[in-house]
């Protein structure tokens, strides 16, 4: 396999497949309104690790410290979450998701793959409740928590792909 970053053109984790090199991450991504929730996979591409909650502030000042983090640990490839409605269509957010795509992609330099999300924080939140975590706790990790749920459910395809 190449160790060549893959092209910002794919699409799809089926493509990404044939362009990846060993040793190398991904970075998962739960993009909403006041924060952006990043997770990061071990080189091996089998875990997926709660990494930062980034506070959105400002487009700019968002994706440049997204984008830092991930020249940090070596990232090849993003998997965002695709808030999808439950009948499968897309709503606003999920426009709103596909947008911040096409306005990063070019300064990411790197792929990003859509990861159907229905759930994610719904479940990572059902799960913190379960171990009894308090609010302020489940608050302060959700996102990068639902990132980390929404890049597994990419690698475990991955692995069954390879």
């Amino acid at each position: 396999m190449s160790q060549e970053t893959p092209s910002a053109d794919v699409a799809t984790l089926e493509a990404l497949v044939a362009l990846l090199g060993r040793n190398q991450r991904l970075m998962g991504i739960d993009l909403g309104t006041k924060t952006i929730g990043l997770a990061l996979s071990d080189v091996e591409r089998r875990l997926a690790t709660p990494l930062e909650t980034i506070k959105r502030v400002k487009y700019t000042q968002d994706v440049a410290k997204m984008l830092a983090l991930a020249d940090r640990h070596g990232v090849v490839a993003f998997v965002i979450g695709l808030p999808l409605n439950m009948d499968g269509s897309e709503g606003p957010r999920a426009q709103s998701t596909r947008a911040f795509v096409r306005q990063t992609a070019p300064a990411a330099k790197r792929p990003f793959i859509f990861w159907d999300e229905r759930l994610s924080t719904a479940a990572v939140t059902r799960e913190l409740i379960a171990q009894d975590a308090s609010r302020a706790k489940r608050a302060e990790v959700v996102d990068r928590m639902a990132a980390a749920y929404i890049l597994q459910g990419a690698l475990d395809r991955l692995a069954r792909l390879a």
